[in-house]
C-alpha cells in the first residue's frame, strides 16, 4: 500500500471566509473521488489544523500501489477537481508518498 500525504498552504490574498469556504470545496470535491478512481482506497482531506501546523489543509489518501497513485495523478476527474477547486487556491504544496 502507498500512503499519498499533501500539506497545502493557500493563497494569502483570500480572505478568513475565503479560506474557510475553499478548505470545505476542496475536502468535497477530493473525498469525492473515492470510488470513481481504480486502487483508491481511502481519502481523506483534514481542514482544522492545529496552530502549531504549518500548512492550512492535509490530504491524506491511501492507493493499492504506487502504479495506482500514477494513475490518480492523471485520471480525469482528479485533474479536474485539482484543476478547478484546488490549485487556483494554493500558494504552496507538499507532497510525501511512502510505502507502508
Amino acid at each position: 500500500m502507498v500512503k499519498h500525504i499533501i500539506i497545502w498552504n493557500l493563497k494569502d490574498e483570500l480572505s478568513d471566509a475565503e479560506k474557510q469556504e475553499r478548505k470545505q470545496l476542496i475536502k468535497q470535491g477530493l473525498e469525492n473521488l473515492k470510488g470513481k478512481i481504480d486502487g483508491l482506497l481511502e481519502i481523506k482531506v483534514i481542514t482544522d489544523l492545529l496552530g502549531s501546523s504549518n500548512g492550512d489543509l492535509m490530504l491524506d489518501s491511501s492507493f493499492e500501489s504506487e502504479a495506482a497513485l500514477k494513475a490518480y495523478s492523471v485520471h480525469p476527474e482528479h485533474v479536474k477537481v485539482a484543476d478547478s477547486t484546488v490549485r487556483p487556491y494554493t500558494a504552496q504544496r507538499k507532497c510525501a508518498d511512502f510505502e507502508i
